[in-house]
């Protein structure tokens, strides 16, 4: 028997973000993309977090994270 849960986000939050470049002096550019930090505050996560880019397609990468910390609150026991 399996038990499957779906989480429905009918109003997801989205967040526009600007990819930055920095350009030093005789090196090539390197481009940058920053978090807002209530998305950061949502995920949980932390300065100096390692995390990787899983490339899906062209229009699509999803941030994987290495070790995530454990969530900061408990879960609420569901009512019957």
């Amino acid at each position: 028997m399996w038990l499957v849960y779906r989480l429905a986000m009918e109003n997801q939050t989205k967040y526009a973000l600007k990819v930055q470049a920095i350009r030093p002096k005789g090196q090539n550019p390197k481009l940058y993309v920053y978090f807002p930090i209530p998305l950061a505050a949502a995920i949980g996560l932390q300065p100096g977090e390692l995390v990787e880019w899983e490339l899906l397609d062209r229009g699509e990468l999803h941030l994987v994270r290495k070790q995530p910390a454990p969530p900061r609150t408990r879960q609420r026991a569901l009512k019957t």
